[in-house]
């Protein structure tokens, strides 16, 4: 069990779902994961956000969606706001959403790298991010695909510091590490080839740790999500591709022993 009790800068730390229909989210994910949902406070004042726990913990974080579509969004720790979001449009990125505070709980904007991927940067107060993290039923990785690595590795790096470290394997993988090249891996990075859909954007995307990929992928089905690659086996472990009930992306993952 990995709980949580900061995040560095520059680590992905917290992640949440924008919903068009939350009771078709909730069926969903508390279907798939065993996650409770629970309110973040009375509705006028938290615009209807909440969280999702499992045991007791905050995993993930859900409200009405803000803009068109379903989706999944990371969000990096940062240890201030105003200032990273200032060097996100230094290094060729934008702002959506401008830094704001969310009650007591942190100060936040939303932003689009350089590529076209949007995520969200995170200066925690009382709420660090997910309080659980790599086991069933929780986050565990946060990857870009991008169709331009080499834009994504300049922006990355000048607004977090990140090094990208190339993997060796049939695919070339980058793993974003924190403090440069040789530092801790955060989150990892997977060039977009022929094989995506023209019109499937650059995006990040989220995995969770399952204990068996293939009855998640199962059991994902029978809620009404679709399969999009595998199951299939690789190096972290095995996993697969999928779609919730609104088309949103994501993956679930198990770990081999020695992740």
């Amino acid at each position: 069990m990995a709980e949580m009790q900061r995040y560095e800068p520059g680590t992905p730390s917290w992640i949440d779902i924008g919903s068009t229909d939350l009771d078709a989210t909730h069926a969903f994910y508390t279907g798939l994961f065993g996650w409770t949902p629970e309110a973040a406070g009375p509705p006028e004042e938290t615009g209807g956000y909440g969280f999702y726990t499992l045991r007791g913990k905050q995993v993930a974080g859900y409200g009405p969606a803000m803009a068109g579509g379903v989706w999944w969004t990371t969000y990096v720790t940062v240890a201030d706001v105003d200032v990273t979001a200032k060097e996100v449009e230094a290094a060729g990125g934008s702002i959506i959403a401008p830094p704001m505070d969310v009650m007591q709980a942190g100060r936040m904007a939303v932003c689009v790298d350089s590529t076209g991927a949007a995520f969200s940067i995170w200066q925690p107060g009382e709420m660090i991010g997910a309080q659980l993290v790599n086991e069933p039923g929780s986050l565990c990785w946060n990857e870009l695909a991008t169709r331009d690595p080499e834009a994504a590795t300049t922006f990355y790096g000048a607004v977090f510091g990140w090094g990208a470290h190339t993997s060796d394997g049939p695919m070339p993988y980058v793993e974003w590490q924190r403090g440069g090249e040789g530092g801790t891996t955060v989150g990892g990075m997977m060039p977009m080839g022929a094989d995506f859909p023209a019109e499937v954007p650059n995006h990040w995307l989220v995995y969770f740790a399952v204990e068996d990929a293939d009855a998640a992928a199962a059991r994902i089905t029978e809620l009404g999500g679709n399969l999009m690659a595998g199951p299939m086996d690789v190096p972290p472990g095995r996993m697969a591709v999928a779609t919730g009930p609104h088309g949103e992306a994501f993956a679930v993952i198990a770990l081999s022993a020695n992740m």
